[in-house]
Parts: C-alpha cells; structure tokens; sequence
C-alpha cells in the first residue's frame, strides 16, 4: 500500500469517525484522531509483514463499522425534523399523516404545525419541478408538487436529517451523519419559506408527464414515505440526494442518473428539458427566466399561497 493511498485512507477515515453519530462526542473525536494516527504511525514499521497485517487489520475494522453503523429514527432531531410524515394507499384514496405546515417568521423562528390529508389519485391533475438557488447558479435544492383538480398541493422535499446537536455541515453529508428524511409538506412551508422568509431564488416548472406516469411517480414517493418510517436511510451527498432520489422514484436510465447535472443540482432543470420533461414551446434560457416565481417585498404565504405563485407562470400540461 503507497504512501498517498495510505494518506488518503487515514483522512477519509478520520473523517467518517468525526462526523460520525458516535457517542459521546470525546468518543467520536478520539477515533477521529487515533484511526489516522495509528495508520500513518505503522508506516514506521519496518517489518512488512506486520506492517500489512496492522494496516489491513485498522481498514477492516474501520470498514466493518461503517458498514453496520445503522441509520436510526430516534434522535433527538431538530424541530423541523421531529416528525416523520407517513402514507397508505387504500383503493384510489391515499391517506397522508403528519404533513408539514410551518408557519415561518424568519428563517430559524417557525410555529410547528401538521395535518393529515386525503387524496384522490383520479384527480392528480399535475407535477411540477421546483428548483430553489440561495448562492450561485451550480446548486440548488431541487423537488417535487404534485398538484390535484380540487387546488390542494402536495410537496416533496428530500432533504438530510439534521439532530439538533449538530450544526449544518456540507462535508458531513459524505458520511454517515444525516439521515435521509422525506418531508411531505403544504408548499406554504416547503416553496414559502424559500420565496418569502429566505427570500431565495425559487423556479418552478411544469413536467410534461402523463396522467399514468403522475400516478406511479406519487405512488412511489409515498411507498418510500411510508418504508422509512421503520427502515431509515443514511443521506449521501454524491448517491443519495435530492436529484439522485428524484430519479430513482422516477426509474430514470442510468444515462441520466450518471449525467453531471445530478450532481450540480443547479441545472437539474436543463437536464429536465433536455430529457423531455418540460415545456419546448420556449428555449431553455427563455422556459427558465419565466419561470422565476416573482414575490413582492413584503410578501407572506397566504391560503391561496399556491395560486398566487402561479398565476404568471408559463405553466402547459402535456396534451
């Protein structure tokens, strides 16, 4: 094993140990600090043999724990994390628990608030892509609405788990830190609190998708809904994200899984249109510029939140 491969081990290990949900957290930091010491320490070890054996014995045992280190659903999460929304299917009616309805003063003051809903399938009427930009153009955060004749919208956001010991770390995200959380929200949460309290640049666009493909795309966000209720998932950033979980829904190709624009969340939209799921009556640039959800100033999400965001959109079913 070379000299940089073993470097690159001890910092990748080191790593997974320190944001590790290991407690308590001198626990955590002390691995964090002996596996890469104790790697690069038995490179002064002049016999090979036991030089080897001592370095294959510290990677297996390091990737034996990170191989059963199970994700888990009772932490002490932070609020907007608390509770796991659920969902059954029942004939044609689908019965949505716990559905996050935050009532947002600023971006870290918010009255917690849930409900439960019933949905008709019949009158799933539309999906729309939702891609919302708070620094540059690469990243975004990128979700889904499902929208039903009767007016009601129901959001999916896929977002990490965050326990409320932790501060948000865009590096944790590569190991074992978050948990993969499915938040089912009233889009005057999910789309309000980006447009109106954050004040992010928020896009929405309508995917040109059929009544049948709406169906099985909801279905199958509300059958993972409901699987992680009693099978948790750890998030990864590079395999296990908000666009890389779109597409599994969706049973996209791993063309389109592979493509760069999953991992620069910020083009996610391109990728859209370049597929064929968005409206190309206009070029992109032009589909993307009319598609920016303009609020005023002192706007605040109302009960018509979800119409009013539409009303000057370029919004086309597919026929």
């Amino acid at each position: 094993m070379g000299r940089l491969a073993v470097l690159l081990i001890a910092l990748i290990g080191g790593a997974s140990l320190f944001y590790s949900t290991l407690e308590p957290a001198a626990l955590r930091i002390g691995l964090s600090i002996a596996f890469p010491a104790a790697l690069l320490g038995s490179l002064a070890i002049r016999v090979p043999l036991r030089r080897r054996s001592i370095m294959l014995g510290l990677c297996l045992v390091l990737g034996i724990w990170f191989c059963t280190d199970p994700a888990r659903n009772d932490r002490d999460w932070a609020e907007e994390y608390r509770q796991t929304a659920d969902a059954t299917v029942q004939g044609r009616i689908a019965h949505v628990t716990n559905i996050r309805n935050f009532r947002y003063r600023t971006p870290s003051d918010a009255t917690p608030a849930y409900y439960d809903a019933d949905f008709d399938l019949d009158t799933l009427s539309s999906v729309d892509l939702v891609t919302s930009y708070w620094a540059g153009q690469a990243i975004a955060h990128v979700f889904l609405s499902f929208g039903f004749s009767d007016g009601r919208h129901l959001a999916f956001s896929i977002e990490t788990r965050r326990q409320k010991r932790f501060d948000y770390s865009t590096i944790a995200g590569f190991f074992h830190h978050y948990e993969l959380f499915y938040v089912a929200a009233d889009e005057r949460d999910l789309i309000g609190v980006r447009t109106d309290i954050r004040r992010e640049h928020v896009y929405l666009y309508r995917l040109q998708l059929s009544a049948a493909t709406r169906e099985r795309l909801l279905r199958s966000y509300l059958s993972e809904l409901h699987t992680l209720t009693t099978h948790p998932r750890w998030y990864n950033t590079l395999t296990a994200n908000c666009t890389t979980e779109i597409l599994a829904r969706s049973g996209a190709s791993p063309r389109w899984r592979l493509d760069w624009r999953v991992l620069l969340s910020g083009y996610t939209a391109s990728l859209a249109y370049d597929i064929g799921l968005l409206d190309h009556h206009y070029p992109f640039d032009t589909l993307q510029r009319l598609s920016l959800i303009q609020r005023p100033d002192d706007a605040k999400p109302s009960a018509n939140y979800s119409q009013e965001i539409r009303e000057h959109l370029p919004l086309t079913d597919p026929q």
